[in-house]
């Protein structure tokens, strides 16, 4: 047998060198990206487990069904409880047809000209502004010169304006995933703008538009800075009966049992903390839910 060439058998070893490098990189970088999913999981977890473990000495009927009082060990969270869901729904309703209207309008409707990539930029910068700066103007336009006063009403406006970037942004996004050979087709069988829009293309992605609307309240449930800005009290003894009631609502609640020094009171945040996160992820349980049976019901 013929031995092979020296020059075939030195091009053989470097792509063998070669082949072993991309490997070994591919190694690191699949490495790299499971430390980077696991490690903050892990943290999540730790920190789940002693938040829970501090909770459960008062994660009972008795807290969730009382009235803040002076007394930790009478201290409950209904007033805050019930405050946060009004305010969420205040929110939704305000945040979900404003933001999906404006990515509808700057998307299918808006002449591409400096006017409107004017807005467009504006949208993305406001979408990375401090929560505090939107709790500042809530206080200056909503509180003070529309005379709502520290309500209801002006707390879920404040945290409309604090998420409608992300709605729009991720609405405009879904829209842009619809094939343009679906909108030629719909045209094509007579559909007005209007008709397309409403009947074929905004239902192909809602999906992606609910994951928007998701990722808002999970930001606005959370949110301390706004509401505290705007005036929001830390001590309620009584329910909201309207939209121009005061207000308190769970992150408030926890700052304020936080911030005393008694320890019986960090154990009632902990425990004021560990029911916010089941009402956010029940929350955004109930919105994927509805997400993926959209997603089954239309795809293309």
């Amino acid at each position: 047998m013929s031995t092979p060439p020296p020059r075939v058998e030195r091009d053989a070893l470097g792509i063998e060198r070669v082949k072993s490098r991309r490997d070994l990189f591919d190694r690191i970088l699949i490495g790299t990206s499971l430390a980077a999913l696991v490690l903050p999981l892990f943290a999540l977890l730790v920190l789940f487990g002693d938040v829970f473990g501090d909770a459960l000495p008062r994660l009972h009927w008795d807290f969730l069904s009382s009235y803040p009082s002076r007394h930790a060990a009478q201290a409950g969270i209904l007033p805050a409880f019930v405050g946060t869901l009004c305010l969420m729904v205040l929110t939704a309703a305000m945040t979900v047809p404003i933001g999906i209207g404006a990515a509808i309008y700057l998307e299918e409707y808006a002449k591409q000209n400096w006017f409107s990539r004017l807005i467009e930029l504006n949208i993305a910068n406001l979408a990375g502004v401090p929560s505090i700066i939107y709790g500042l103007l809530g206080l200056e336009l909503f509180v003070r010169a529309l005379e709502w006063g520290r309500s209801l009403l002006a707390g879920a406006a404040t945290l409309s304006l604090l998420v409608l970037p992300i709605v729009i942004l991720a609405s405009r996004e879904a829209l842009r995933t619809v094939p343009a050979s679906v909108r030629e087709a719909a045209w094509a069988l007579g559909a007005g703008r209007w008709a397309a829009l409403s009947r074929v293309i905004v239902p192909m992605c809602l999906p992606g538009m609910l994951t928007g609307v998701i990722l808002a309240m999970a930001r606005a449930i959370g949110e301390t800075a706004p509401l505290i800005t705007i005036g929001a009290l830390t001590y309620v003894a009584f329910l909201p009966d309207s939209l121009n009631s005061p207000f308190t609502a769970l992150p408030i609640q926890v700052f304020n049992w936080v911030s005393r020094p008694q320890s019986e009171f960090h154990t009632n945040a902990a425990a004021g903390i560990v029911v916010l996160l089941v009402v956010m992820l029940t929350l955004n349980a109930v919105a994927i839910r509805l997400r993926m049976r959209l997603q089954k019901r239309y795809q293309w």
